[in-house]
């Protein structure tokens, strides 16, 4: 049994790490496929905003609400499979809102919507699109009866910041400046926010000046506001992290054969490892197939403009596949014991369903490169 026919068979979630570019959505989305074909009732949560992983599934678009994928578009492939497949495109502002919703007392909720300090965790804070994405993994794991969640994760260019992003939440939530300007009104209780309520530190008035009073009434009414839900966010945040580390959590990281893209996998790795995380495979990506025997045997039968065109190419894709193998074995010394899969680059993008049940062929160890 090959590493990812184990994760399938036994891990309750998967998440698809890496960089952008490199074919997370389609590795993500074959998986949860894959699961349901053998029995597991699976769900794949992509960030993608695209409509590639839809269109792949055989559905017109996807929505922040789980959609099951009909069991008939797999008919021309002659596969049925055993368990449902459900998929959904997360919506970072709306996933927020939904939390908010669930979380915060009817009477607070409208205020939290409208503040603009809210607004900026729900959009732009740095981890908040990492952080509400495993939220609803765990979410998904813990009200649902997905037997598999398959998670493709946004695109990250430093792994810190998918692994710390329950902390960076907490941190902004928890942020010692923000509550040490804003304690005499905290301690007051009030909503309202004056350079009376903070003393009129020389702080206060600096930021006042730059930020305008209205801004720090907004601050102080976030704050006030979230204050009674601290707890809350910290419970569930610390739910994430112990996701992240659950036995039954399993880490696909998908890279290209590419030197920038093969060193920032091997960091990732490292960093993976750091924090305990559970390592299922390494996922390379559109690898050059070294020319076969056969196509340099068909090339010699044309005629010799045309041989040689042909036989420039192949020896321009042996250059290329030579380029990606030395790049495997780089990858093979840095990350010793974690398996390897390697998935060629096809003819076309994966954008329907042969294309990913193709790709699923590769993963699982039915087709290997030569």
């Amino acid at each position: 049994m090959t590493a990812l026919q184990a994760a399938l068979a036994n891990k309750r979630v998967l998440i698809c790490v890496g960089s952008g570019g490199v074919g997370k959505t389609t590795v993500a989305a074959t998986l949860a496929l894959r699961a349901a074909v053998d029995g597991r009732p699976s769900i794949v949560c992509t960030i993608d905003p695209a409509k590639r992983l839809a269109n792949s599934l055989g559905l017109s678009g996807l929505g922040n609400t789980e959609a099951e994928v009909p069991a008939s578009v797999l008919e021309p492939l002659g596969v049925k499979p055993k368990a449902a497949l459900h998929a959904m495109m997360l919506d970072m502002k709306a996933t927020w809102d939904d939390l908010i919703t669930r979380v915060a007392p009817p009477e607070q909720r409208e205020r939290i919507f409208a503040n603009r300090f809210y607004q900026s965790l729900s959009t732009a804070l740095a981890g908040s699109q990492e952080y509400i994405a495993m939220e609803k993994v765990w979410d998904l794991r813990r009200r649902k009866d997905y037997e598999l969640v398959v998670l493709d994760t946004p695109p990250t260019a430093h792994a810190l910041d998918f692994l710390d992003a329950p902390n960076r939440v907490l941190d902004f939530l928890d942020n010692e400046a923000a509550k040490w300007l804003l304690t005499p009104a905290l301690k007051a209780g009030k909503v309202g926010l004056s350079l009376f309520n903070l003393g009129g530190s020389y702080v206060t008035r600096a930021l006042s000046r730059f930020t305008g009073t209205e801004m720090l009434q907004e601050l102080s009414s976030f704050m006030l506001t979230l204050s009674s839900m601290n707890e809350g966010f910290r419970e569930r945040a610390r739910g994430v992290r112990e996701l992240l580390e659950d036995k039954t959590t399993g880490f696909v990281l998908v890279t290209s054969p590419n030197p920038e893209r093969l060193d920032e996998a091997i960091h990732f790795h490292k960093l993976l490892q750091q924090n305990r995380m559970e390592m299922t495979a390494i996922v390379v990506n559109r690898v050059h197939p070294l020319p076969t025997q056969e196509q340099w045997a068909d090339a010699a039968t044309l005629t010799p403009t045309r041989r040689a065109k042909v036989e420039e190419t192949l020896r321009e894709l042996q250059v290329l596949a030579q380029q990606d193998l030395e790049g495997m074995a780089q990858l093979r010394e840095a990350c010793p014991g974690t398996p390897l899969i390697q998935v060629p680059r096809f003819g076309l993008d994966v954008h329907d369903l042969t294309a990913l049940w193709g790709t699923g062929r590769y993963l699982l160890g039915d087709d290997v490169l030569a």
